[in-house]
């Protein structure tokens, strides 16, 4: 049994259980104003007397968090995607610096070798290797001369074409080493955009809800999953539950089993484990965990993982939701899934159609 850091438990079964239970059940009726109507009057002993949703209804400021944190989601997946690409842009341009090092070593030795031809020719008076054959009165040195002749000339072509393509290949690693470092200054400039974004919109999300009375903001976490629940009872009132995949691969299985491990570990930007995840972060360490690499975040998953149909979905299988690719969570069976939702939230069961699917991915698809 895992335990968040309020020393709640929850079985992964008893909340998957549950997850399925709420869906098929009614929605309750819930206190919140609707938007654009007067929020309720906050009981006394509220914190900071109800002034936290600034006249407006709880509603309006649930829309408004959870907007700015899917946009930081989204950001967070241009940063790490810019992040990536630094890391590779890294890479390549520390492997023209070595293949640099290794050209001009070679350079250097047939340079040498050059020199020393040059001044061999020098002790011989200058005089052309032919010109010093005729002049050779014995025929039997002079046969052997021919020879020899060639094959200097052959080595001393052989050398000059040597130093050629050297020298165009340190000419092309140059012309390398420059793009990638141009490469490499525009991944770090979207990076450091991304992070200034991301950490923007978090920095008014949570300016939002410190604003909340006590009171309020456990009302505006009732409201979310009100939300969520209410997605979830229009799913599976499509009999999606019927059609959908209940065994999962070895390898799959292994995934589940390390998401599981992971319930009430909190939310972080930017965070892989192992003490704390954001979406992404939590489905690539699961699947890292299982035996399979597979992209960092969202929208690579969404882009370069197999798809598989909703319908065909079974556990380990990774869901993505929103336009944009946003936010990935993993399905687990009966209807529910496993993710990291958002700053301030644990990693936890929720219903796998609480939020709009975009589709599913298979990373152990053959």
């Amino acid at each position: 049994m895992r335990r968040d850091g309020k020393g709640r438990g929850v079985s992964v079964a008893a909340a998957t259980a549950l997850v399925c239970a709420l869906g098929l059940s009614a929605v309750p009726e819930t206190a919140y104003a609707a938007p654009g109507e007067p929020g309720p009057t906050p009981s006394p002993g509220g914190g900071n007397g109800g002034g936290g949703t600034g006249g407006r209804s709880l509603e309006e400021v649930r829309q408004e968090v959870d907007g700015l944190y899917r946009k930081a989601e989204s950001a967070t997946d241009a940063y790490n995607l810019a992040r990536e690409r630094q890391a590779r842009q890294e890479k390549a341009i520390l492997k023209i610096a070595r293949a640099v090092v290794k050209a001009q070593k070679e350079m250097a030795g047939l340079r040498k070798r050059a020199g020393a031809m040059a001044r061999a020719q020098y002790r011989g008076g200058g005089m052309p290797a032919e010109a010093r054959l005729f002049l050779n009165g014995d025929p039997g040195d002079f046969l052997d001369g021919v020879t020899l002749a060639r094959k200097g000339q052959q080595a001393t072509h052989g050398l000059i074409g040597r130093l050629e393509r050297t020298q165009v290949a340190l000419d092309r690693y140059a012309d390398s080493a420059s793009q990638e470092w141009e490469r490499l200054d525009r991944s770090r400039a979207k990076k450091a955009a991304a992070k200034k974004e991301i950490l923007r919109k978090l920095a008014r999300a949570q300016r939002l809800e410190s604003r909340l009375a006590k009171d309020e903001r456990e009302r505006l976490r009732r409201l979310e999953e009100d939300k969520a629940r209410g997605a979830q009872v229009k799913w599976l009132d499509t009999g999606i539950l019927r059609k959908l995949g209940s065994g999962a691969t070895a390898m799959g299985g292994r995934a589940v089993d390390f998401a599981k491990d992971q319930l009430g570990k909190d939310y972080v930007w930017g965070a892989v484990g192992p003490d704390t995840y954001d979406c992404s972060g939590l489905t690539q360490r699961a699947w890292s965990a299982a035996g399979r690499t597979i992209p960092r975040t969202s929208q690579e998953q969404w882009r370069l993982l197999p798809k598989v149909s909703v319908r065909d979905m079974r556990p380990g299988d990774l869901i993505i939701y929103f336009r944009d690719a946003s936010h990935v969570g993993m399905y687990v069976g009966s209807g529910a899934m496993i993710h990291a939702p958002r700053p301030g939230r644990q990693v936890t069961v929720a219903g796998a159609g609480s939020m709009p699917i975009l589709g599913v991915v298979r990373p152990d698809a053959r």
